[in-house]
């Protein structure tokens, strides 16, 4: 029976990133992936593939729609899908195999088929063909991630009725395309193919879209989205299906009023969330507590009730983010090496890739007014920023939180065109304990859309310099 000091059952974000800390800290390490290939959701049918199509169709719409405003004049644009699928096919074919190659580096053993806990220190691979093999640990990490919700009325068949997987793989533009759920993926999904031609309905239960952000950032972007021809359908509840005539409809009421009505579209992309993967694991073999919801407890060092067994990532509570597991992995591994490990969840940033795109870090204000902070805000537009005029990209605005008696920064806003990338520094700040005037006062090269992030930093106190 070979023997390793820790195994990682899943080899996405969590699991591949804490395999290869914990091998670069000297332990010798495996990683049991059902798939074939490394890497997980994020990167084989999620995070990365979602935005190799956000990217493509963004640039597809700018030529139509924006390239003359900068005196280039184009003729006769074409969509060539095919190719369009194949660029992000490829993306994901070069990122899986870097990571097999890391894998290779750093002496990581890859174990190919599905990890079933059998004892505290003993895993169970069944391959693709059925054959059994056990191996032994000290250690063992879940980071089994997670899968779509599937509505009873609404079963993924990935022709009609899309998960997140069926969305990134469409062969053909759908005229008519609607969106059950309005979150992170739903926007992003809902993006891709309004940028590509197809009408596209966005049908949402709460009586807001994305209510955990900034509502004055999903203003704006929704604002900006309906503009692109989409339309939003807060506060509605879908209660039933069917097929009619090769295409869907949807039965849907209003959550207030209970008034019913009725919707067809080509396709419908299912976005009402996604569900711990943690079935079929083992864990009542050893007991490992998990909680109402299928996510496996742990304490503040990714410990189980078993101490020796781990969890990371979508298999526990948390925002379901790609960054947030990694840095759990991370965690695990150098917490099982040397002691310590710890992830500040106070940070962890959240961004909807849309154009403009949202970034948050950090509280809200409505979430700081629950908790009773009292606060100061600095906000401040992209209108007023001369790069951002250069670019023709002036929507949006950055806001920052801050305590009003302390000035730290409590959270941070961002509602523009690479709000992904501008969002960096303030994470970094809050990570240091940074306050408003810690940033006003830093050098922000000019002419930068980042100039934002500082005019806004002085507005916390009144004093920014433009606009």
């Amino acid at each position: 029976m070979e023997q390793f000091d820790l195994v990682v059952i899943g080899a996405g974000p969590g699991g591949y990133t804490g395999a290869i800390r914990a091998a670069q800290l000297g332990l010798k390490v495996a990683v049991i992936e059902k798939d074939k290939t490394l890497g997980g959701t994020c990167l084989n049918v999620g995070c990365i593939p979602s935005k190799a199509l956000l990217h493509s169709s963004e640039y597809y719409y700018e030529a139509k729609n924006d390239f003359d405003k900068h005196g280039i004049m184009i003729s006769d644009i074409k969509l060539n899908l095919e190719t369009m699928m194949s660029r992000k096919t490829k993306i994901v074919a070069d990122l899986t195999g870097g990571i097999e190659f890391l894998f290779k580096k750093n002496k990581i053993t890859w174990l190919k088929g599905y990890g079933k806990i059998l004892t505290a220190t003993t895993v169970e691979v069944t391959t693709a063909d059925g054959t059994k093999s056990v191996i032994e640990t000290k250690n063992i990490t879940i980071a089994t991630g997670s899968v779509p919700v599937e509505l009873p009325f609404l079963k993924f068949d990935e022709k009609k009725i899309l998960s997140s997987t069926g969305a990134l793989a469409l062969d053909y533009i759908p005229k008519e395309f609607i969106v059950v759920g309005g979150g992170v993926i739903g926007l992003e999904m809902g993006s891709v193919w309004a940028r590509l031609g197809s009408k596209v309905t966005v049908i949402e239960y709460a009586d807001a879209i994305c209510s955990m952000m900034d509502q004055d950032c999903m203003t704006v972007l929704t604002r900006s989205m309906r503009k692109m021809g989409v339309n939003f359908m807060t506060s509605m509840k879908v209660t039933n299906s069917r097929s009619v005539g090769g295409r869907v409809e949807l039965d849907y009421e209003g959550v207030a009023d209970g008034k019913k009505a009725t919707i067809q579209g080509d396709v419908v992309l299912v976005s009402t969330g996604r569900k711990a993967f943690t079935t079929g694991l083992g864990l009542e073999n050893v007991g490992i507590a998990i909680d109402e919801r299928g996510r496996v407890v742990t304490n503040s060092h990714l410990q189980t009730n078993i101490p020796n067994i781990f969890a990371v990532g979508d298999a526990i509570i948390g925002p379901m983010l790609a960054h947030k597991s990694e840095e759990e992995g991370v965690a695990v591994a150098e917490f099982i090496a040397t002691g310590y490990g710890h992830v500040n969840y106070n940070t962890v940033p959240s961004v909807i890739y849309t154009h403009p795109e949202v970034a948050s870090v950090g509280l809200t204000e409505a979430e700081c007014k629950t908790k009773g902070h009292e606060i100061n805000v600095g906000k401040f537009p992209f209108t007023a920023n001369a790069r951002a005029k250069a670019k023709g990209s002036t929507e949006g605005f950055v806001k920052i939180i801050a305590d009003r008696t302390t000035d730290k920064i409590l959270g941070a806003h961002i509602v523009s065109a690479n709000a992904s990338e501008l969002l960096g520094e303030l994470v970094v700040a809050m990570e240091f304990g940074g306050s408003s005037e810690d940033v006003a006062r830093s050098f922000h090269s000019h002419p930068t859309m980042s100039e934002v992030i500082r005019e806004a930093a002085l507005a916390v106190d009144k004093r920014q310099r433009q606009g």
